[in-house]
């Protein structure tokens, strides 16, 4: 009994409550950062074709199921505007691409004199429109971390656009208190990938984006996740979802067929975990 409420106004009541608890703990979830899943290309095999509609491209069909693709072509060569409007017109509107930042800026010029190169490639992936929803830039594991070339770069390219910038550093050097704050202070998120690219060290970077990108362990690209390990990465998702950062999940275990795969068992891990 509850002080001055008898039986059924003490049911009534709690029966109130719960619901505006499940109400609230409902606006949470859907006031979140959203959860994107998806693989680096969307290209589909025949032994998954069934899983995904019969009519239209690739990429239209692919959309239909995931809502995040990472476009790793234009790390090697640049893509005409034209063809970045076509992909962005062929998706829904809630769809986003990841775009990895060409080689040439990565690997060729080490982020320094990178300005040109950098302004054009901008103005090819700018015709995404609002579905641009990250920049990758992925390092070569020679790349030891220069403070006053890399603040410089990400200071420059955090002037010509508001989207959101991940990094993908693999020498030890950035994996260090001055890496960590140096990133944090560009807005820069620190790509947490497996395998890790230094096995010790913990990527720290800007929290408000979680980009996971799974390269297939032990045999990189090739082999597949199992369970255990995706719901290890499914429960991290959750808890960064959780501390309000946007979350981004890529399978790169391409070679063999198995980010698709893969990343289909994330979804329905997060499903279940949503229903509990």
């Amino acid at each position: 009994m509850v002080c001055g409420v008898d039986g059924l106004d003490a049911v009534a009541l709690y029966g109130v409550r719960d619901f505006m608890i499940s109400k609230m703990l409902r606006k949470n979830v859907l006031d979140a950062p959203p959860i994107r899943i998806g693989c680096a290309g969307w290209g589909l095999s025949s032994a998954i074709a069934a899983r995904f509609p019969t009519q239209g491209t690739h990429l239209e069909r692919y959309a239909t199921i995931f809502s995040a693709v990472e476009i790793n072509s234009s790390f090697y060569h640049s893509h005409q505007p034209k063809t970045y409007a076509r992909w962005a017109a062929s998706v829904p509107d809630a769809f986003r691409f990841s775009v990895k930042i060409l080689q040439k800026v990565s690997h060729e010029l080490r982020l320094s004199g990178a300005d040109a190169v950098m302004d054009e490639f901008l103005q090819q992936v700018m015709q995404l429109g609002d579905k641009l929803g990250c920049l990758l830039l992925q390092l070569p594991p020679s790349l030891a971390l220069d403070e006053v070339t890399a603040r410089r770069f990400f200071r420059r390219l955090r002037s010509l656009t508001d989207t959101r910038v991940v990094c993908e550093p693999r020498h030890a050097t950035w994996f260090t208190e001055e890496g960590a704050q140096m990133m944090k202070d560009a807005g820069i998120g620190c790509v947490r990938s497996d395998p890790r690219p230094v096995a010790a060290a913990e990527p720290v970077g800007d929290s408000s984006t979680l980009y996971i990108r799974l390269h297939g362990s032990p045999k990189i690209y090739y082999s597949a996740y199992d369970d255990s390990f995706i719901e290890a990465v499914a429960a991290r998702i959750v808890e960064a979802r959780n501390s309000c950062s946007e979350v981004w999940c890529i399978f790169d275990n391409t070679a063999a067929g198995e980010a698709i795969p893969n990343a289909l068992m994330l979804m329905e891990r997060l499903r279940e975990s949503e229903s509990t």
